[in-house]
């Protein structure tokens, strides 16, 4: 359920509301507008009847929400989210953003050449790993503390914001200490335990899509976040697991204009995850552009071929540079 008040409505008026709203066992979310504020019913059990609330002092109407997830659907705010960055960078304000760097940090030097490169060529924030999830036990798995302290190095000489991912819910906490976004990759897009450690973040959490996941169940996920007091999320699609063997994911842009009638949350891409092959990026890149995504997530490696992780999917800068080229030519990327 999702009490809207009327304009002239007073605190006093939204006080009492929630009042009601407790009073049942349930839980108030006030959600601020341009024009009028609105109540968010939480985790109620069943139908609210629309009476409880229309004879309250204030009230303008009282509107069944009918998706399981509530807080971060269309239909409990309307407006589309804006994510506010350090630095006046706002993911969600219809620019694209680029995200770009390595999979993995590896070394001061190797992210610093990186970093100088996709700052060059257009890019806002830093993407690189400091704590890898790998398929195999033997695989490079980060550096750790070590990596986000150069990622900070990073951030300090560049300017690039960064985002990094947390494997687990201990991990986030030395990953807030360092990351402008914190993200949570797509293996661990179910782990709810480290869903509701994100949800008490200060810090943006950006949520990849599992390879396997549904629609609901990203959402679903995105609200554990929310439901935890932490609203600034940014979904991001990097491909899901299908029967196609001509590529490491299959890219579902489909995704992007359904989550928008859905969701008002911010949407990004990770074209990288899903081509795993550095030929196929920039045109997914392009195709996700062209949808209309908020940002675009890039892995971009100076050596490739000594790439500790995911080289074969990672573009060479004078590439990165390419497709910005390109960006700008369908004037789907505006410099600052």
């Amino acid at each position: 359920m999702l009490v809207v008040m009327a304009k002239g409505a007073t605190e006093e008026d939204i006080r009492r509301v929630e009042e009601v709203i407790r009073g049942h066992g349930w839980e108030a979310k006030v959600i601020p507008g341009g024009e009028r504020t609105a109540i968010g019913v939480l985790r109620n059990k069943g139908p609210i009847d629309p009476g409880i609330f229309l004879q309250l002092p204030g009230v303008k109407e009282a509107i069944p929400v009918s998706k399981p997830y509530k807080l971060v659907s269309r239909e409990m705010k309307p407006v589309p989210t804006q994510i506010k960055l350090p630095g006046g960078l706002n993911i969600g304000d219809g620019q694209l953003i680029l995200m770009a760097g390595p999979c993995a940090v590896e070394s001061l030097n190797q992210a610093m050449t990186i970093a100088r490169a996709v700052k060059a060529a257009g890019a806002r924030v830093f993407r690189a790993g400091a704590f890898k999830p790998r398929t195999s036990p033997y695989s490079f798995q980060g550096l750790g503390e070590e990596g986000l302290k150069i990622l900070a190095k990073v951030r300090e000489e560049t300017g690039l914001l960064i985002v990094t991912e947390a494997t687990d819910h201990e991990v986030l906490d030395l990953v807030e200490e360092y990351a402008d976004i914190i993200q949570i990759g797509a293996r661990n897009m179910q782990n709810y335990r480290l869903l509701r450690r994100a949800g008490q973040a200060q810090k943006p959490i950006l949520l990849k899509r599992g390879m396997c996941a549904s629609v609901e169940e990203l959402l679903m996920a995105a609200e554990y976040i929310m439901a935890e007091g932490n609203s600034q999320i940014i979904l991001c699609e990097r491909g899901i697991r299908t029967f196609a063997n001509h590529s490491r994911n299959t890219l579902d842009l489909g995704l992007i204009p359904y989550l928008r009638r859905e969701t008002h949350l911010p949407i990004v891409v990770d074209p990288s995850h899903a081509a795993g092959r550095r030929d196929l990026v920039i045109p997914l890149a392009k195709a996700a552009a062209a949808v209309g995504v908020d940002g675009l997530l890039v892995e971009v490696h100076h050596q490739p071929e000594k790439a500790l992780s995911d080289g074969p999917q990672s573009l060479y800068p004078r590439q990165f540079e390419e497709l910005v080229n390109e960006l700008k030519a369908m004037n789907l990327f505006l410099e600052e």
